[in-house]
């Protein structure tokens, strides 16, 4: 083994806990950066192989009713590839040992042969012919293991006001509910919704649309311009009812997935490059003292020839085996929580089949990047110990100059002890240490917020979204509009204590070149069951003209309160309208649009109709409602808030929950290792001043409390800075999680901010006994020793 080899494995023994604190930094920014890189890969090149193999369709279009002969016409659209035509209808289901009603959507199977677009994937069963034993259908896989569903399990289903029992046949998957959610919903509830599919001619008879469709999907050509197919497209069925034909891009599932992607993304930077920046600040801090206390041995190196360019790749090896620790550390540790993830991912994406794949490029990434931040933060110290001439190195350092602190030229000094005047002393004298320092102790607060944010911004959106916006029990959806008189009927619905007439009509809305197609929902000037709310929790009063628009929404269209918009309405008359953004509500989940009911049907031209009801039930009531909705032949859907609250619960939040508790877990890590590390160099800086002190006389106590009263001081003075830090990178961090999908506000609670000092708090202790135990074990005699 060459000299300068012994040399490192002697230094690395002797700061062996201070690297390893540097490596765990290093391998929590590497692990973050390989789990969301390889969760990327792994989602991405699933969805692909699934879209391609199972031929998921490129546009998308409802409609009230057309021809089959259509389908031809849709076909002979220049760039048209395949055309995939059928039916699509809702009904409410009746399920054995369940009160509480459920809604599944019903889609068509080809009469003969299989999907030529969005072709399924049986899990278990078969899939019925269109000759074969009626009654027979398939089920989604959600909503099969949500209920305990096998092949050959009954269910009772209303299909336009006619109950039908239904045998299912198979469970299956399909490219187009990746992402399982009512309509509208931005969540899913795979208990109270489901999708099913059963053969043409049965669907059919059903809703009363034989030889005819109501929804269509279609495959482009490749190089085929998008936009000019849907435009064909919309003019194709306008004359049948068309409610607007949409790409891919827009289409709900594909969108959740995409979102999801992009959460990964911005986490697969905003993450590692905090904590490979803090990596770097430590490696940087360890050196440079590392390199101070070893003048000497640089000097007697190169008078024994040594190069500067040895002695510099010795401190650099110094490096580069933190960074081996931390890298191993850090692929290990990506693999492990990648696997918990996609496990996770379970919840909410049904794929055939998503395994976890490693992202092998990504590992040559880690590698480099956790070696950039290494030597980016020890290049100063090598260069500055390269660069130090030999007789100037075996001279010892010229010493502090020692004079009255500034607290003791203004007379505070004699209400002090001793030992804190020199902790004081050593701060004011050492300006450029405490402040680096301080900024290492502020990182480690900082850090210790963003993960408490997490969990207050879902905190915040249950209780926001389920109790300050939605005041109702559940709504009620009918299978289609209805007169006021219907309103009164559920009023009279057993339990229900108030009720709130809602009217929903599917729009396009367009400011400039943007536009997002979604449902215009009609409520009271007044709502009291489901509030209209703005960024400070006032109600919001709908306006007689105009419309309101959910924040996120205005910032996807790029409008602002008083800014007009073109509103085309896709039913009833299907008219064009220009219509005021009379001003913006706050809302987490989704993205909405709310115009005053009376105003929204005169804009439909179809007189006073609604589409459902917000009902408010008494408890003692409850399974009263539930038979007597159950029964009800115009009911079209049930939602109970409950249910969405769980849903959201046990899926967005248990995802952030899961991604909160490991940034905390890698949070306490990284905050110990910077106070660790920053008590240790104090000791090896001050460690001859402290031996001096108890062989004169002072105790080890009085000793220690030098140098832990200093390292309290400099915490002191850190934590607002932290909290300050924090704060910001809490705000950026939630940034790159929100997406259009859900939203998570930037809440910092005291409680937040107390459990940062808390750990911090703790962590100073620990380290500051670990450094006295240190401290308490010196050799005095060889501390003492002159080194010139």
């Amino acid at each position: 083994m060459a000299l300068l080899d012994r040399k490192l494995r002697r230094d690395l023994f002797g700061l062996k806990s201070q690297a390893l604190a540097v490596a765990l930094v290093m391998a929590c920014g590497l692990t973050m950066m390989i789990m969301t890189r390889s969760l990327i890969l792994s989602l991405e090149s699933t969805r692909d192989a699934y879209y391609r193999d199972h031929r998921f369709a490129d546009v998308f279009a409802k409609l009230k009713r057309a021809p089959d002969v259509t389908a031809t016409e849709l076909a002979a659209i220049p760039g048209v590839a395949a055309v995939q035509s059928g039916i699509a209808l809702s009904a409410r289901l009746d399920l054995p040992g369940m009160l509480q009603p459920a809604t599944g959507l019903f889609l068509s199977l080809p009469e003969y042969g299989a999907p030529v677009l969005n072709r399924l994937y049986l899990r278990r069963g078969h899939i019925p012919e269109g000759r074969g034993a009626p009654g027979q259908v398939l089920v989604g896989e959600a909503f099969a293991e949500a209920h305990g569903l096998q092949p050959g399990d009954e269910l009772a289903a209303v299909l336009y006001g006619r109950r039908q029992t239904l045998r299912i046949a198979g469970i299956v998957l399909s490219p187009e509910f990746i992402f399982e959610a009512p309509p509208g919903a931005a969540l899913p509830d795979n208990r109270s919704y489901g999708v099913f599919w059963m053969p043409y001619r049965e669907l059919a008879a059903a809703a009363n649309m034989d030889g005819a469709f109501n929804q269509v999907a279609l495959a482009l050509s490749p190089g085929v311009r998008e936009e000019a197919v849907i435009a064909a497209v919309d003019r194709v069925l306008e004359p049948y009812g068309g409610r607007g034909a949409y790409g891919r891009e827009s289409h709900t599932s594909h969108t959740r997935l995409r979102d999801e992607v992009r959460v990964l993304q911005g986490l697969s930077v905003g993450f590692p490059l905090v904590f490979l920046s803090v990596a770097a600040f430590m490696t940087n801090a360890v050196m440079r003292r590392q390199i101070a206390l070893q003048r000497e041995q640089i000097a007697i190196l190169k008078a024994f020839g040594f190069a500067n360019r040895e002695i510099g790749l010795h401190y650099l090896k110094f490096a580069l085996i933190i960074v081996i620790v931390g890298t191993v550390l850090g692929v290990v540790g990506g693999i492990l929580l990648g696997h918990r993830l996609v496990e996770m991912y379970h919840l909410f994406f049904r794929f055939p089949l998503l395994e976890f794949r490693l992202a092998r490029g990504v590992l040559l990434a880690a590698a480099l990047v956790s070696a950039g931040a290494a030597f980016i933060g020890v290049w100063g110290a090598v260069r500055a110990a390269v660069r130090l001439p030999p007789a100037e190195a075996m001279r010892p350092e010229p010493p502090t100059s020692f004079r009255p602190a500034f607290f003791e030229r203004v007379g505070f000094g004699r209400r002090l002890s001793a030992t804190l005047r020199m902790a004081l002393r050593n701060i004011e004298r050492r300006p450029f240490r405490s402040v680096l320092t301080c900024i290492a102790l502020a990182l480690a607060t900082g850090i210790l917020v963003v993960p408490s944010a997490f969990r207050d911004g879902i905190n915040h959106v249950l209780d926001y979204q389920w109790d300050l916006v939605q005041r109702h029990t559940v709504t009620v959806s009918l299978i289609e509009p209805g007169p006021p008189q219907a309103l009164a009927d559920l009023r009279q619905l057993p339990g229900v204590v108030l009720a709130e007439p809602v009217r929903g009509a599917p729009a396009e809305l367009r400011a400039g070149n943007r536009s997002r197609r979604l449902t215009v929902v009609g409520l009271p000037a007044r709502a009291e069951l489901n509030r209209v709310l703005d960024a400070r929790d006032r109600q919001l009063v709908l306006p007689p003209h105009g419309i309101v628009l959910s924040a996120k929404l205005a910032e996807v269209l790029g409008v602002r309160a008083g800014d007009t918009l073109n509103l085309r309405l896709l039913e009833g008359r299907r008219s064009r309208h220009t219509v005021r953004v009379a001003a913006l509500a706050e809302d987490f989940a989704g993205t909405a649009a709310y115009m005053e009911i009376d105003a929204l049907n005169r804009l439909l031209g179809e007189g006073d109709r609604i589409t459902g009801a917000h009902l408010t039930v008494a408890a003692g009531r409850w399974d009263d409602f539930l038979r007597a909705a159950r029964e009800t032949s115009r009911t079209g859907g049930v939602v109970i808030k409950k249910s969405i609250r769980e849903g959201f619960r046990k899926t967005t939040a248990a995802s952030i929950g899961l991604i909160q508790q490991i940034y905390l877990t890698f949070a306490t890590v990284v905050a110990a290792g910077i106070i660790y590390n920053s008590a240790r160099i104090a000791l090896s800086e001050r460690q001859r001043e402290l031996a001096t002190l108890r062989v004169i006389g002072f105790t080890q106590g009085e000793v220690g409390a030098v140098l832990v009263g200093e390292l309290v001081i400099l915490t002191l003075a850190a934590l607002p800075f932290g909290l300050l830090i924090g704060s910001g990178l809490a705000g950026g961090i939630l940034q790159t999680v929100n997406t259009e999908f859900v939203r998570l506000p930037l809440i910092l609670t005291p409680a937040n901010y107390a459990f940062a000092v808390l750990v911090v708090a703790v962590a100073s202790l620990g380290s500051a006994v670990l450094a006295c135990r240190k401290l308490n074990q010196l050799d005095l005699v060889g501390v003492l020793k002159a080194r010139d």
